[in-house]
């Protein structure tokens, strides 16, 4: 094969590559636009706060704020819950710390079970029945906050893979120009592996 024609070839395989990695590259950008937008839009309708940065400032185990959450929820102090990362913090650092200190851990398995297990009518029935409500709200609101969290990793993963897409395509579109003005400089007749030989007296 002659060497401008291995250039042309490889030249234009590498202008396809460029046109996916900016396919690939807008695509990522959309779905980045549309994980983020969902993520804020829905959580705005929420209208989950953070405990004010007062309430941290006597933090006490059994209370609304325990020193577990000094290090993470107190950062975003009196803020509402819009991002992922805020969801995540506020499913995990707070709800989940608070589940936690209720009767049979918070687990709304045990807690269910428990429940039916009580004798109808009972004080400890009527007891179980509420803490059930409780942990079923609490565990409920603490999965769709995870899910938030979730869509929002995704969205972040995607904006970092559009911008790798978009760097590729640039480096591949510069080493495309590359072969193409090789190309154009290379003698037709040179083949792609020269012998440099020296033939036999």
């Amino acid at each position: 094969m002659q060497r401008r024609v291995f250039d042309q070839v490889a030249s234009g395989v590498g202008a396809v590559v460029v046109a996916v990695l900016l396919v690939a590259g807008g695509l990522m950008v959309w779905g980045y636009s549309f994980a983020h937008a969902n993520v804020h839009d829905q959580l705005a309708k929420q209208q989950i706060y953070f405990p004010p940065k007062s309430a941290f400032a006597h933090a006490k185990a059994g209370t609304e704020i325990t020193p577990s959450m000094i290090p993470s929820v107190s950062q975003y102090a009196g803020q509402q819950v819009l991002t992922g990362q805020q969801a995540h913090v506020f499913a995990n650092d707070f709800i989940a710390v608070h589940l936690s200190e209720m009767p049979y851990g918070g687990v709304y398995a045990k807690v269910s079970a428990a429940a039916r297990a009580a004798t109808p009518g009972s004080a400890q029935a009527k007891n179980l029945s509420s803490l059930e409500t409780t942990v079923f709200q609490g565990t409920t609101l603490r999965g769709m906050l995870l899910q938030a969290y979730a869509f929002g990793t995704i969205a972040t993963l995607l904006f970092w893979g559009a911008i790798a897409s978009f760097v590729l395509a640039v480096i591949m579109a510069v080493l495309v120009l590359g072969g193409v003005l090789h190309a154009r400089r290379t003698p037709a007749e040179e083949p792609v592996f020269a012998s440099n030989a020296i033939p036999a007296a």
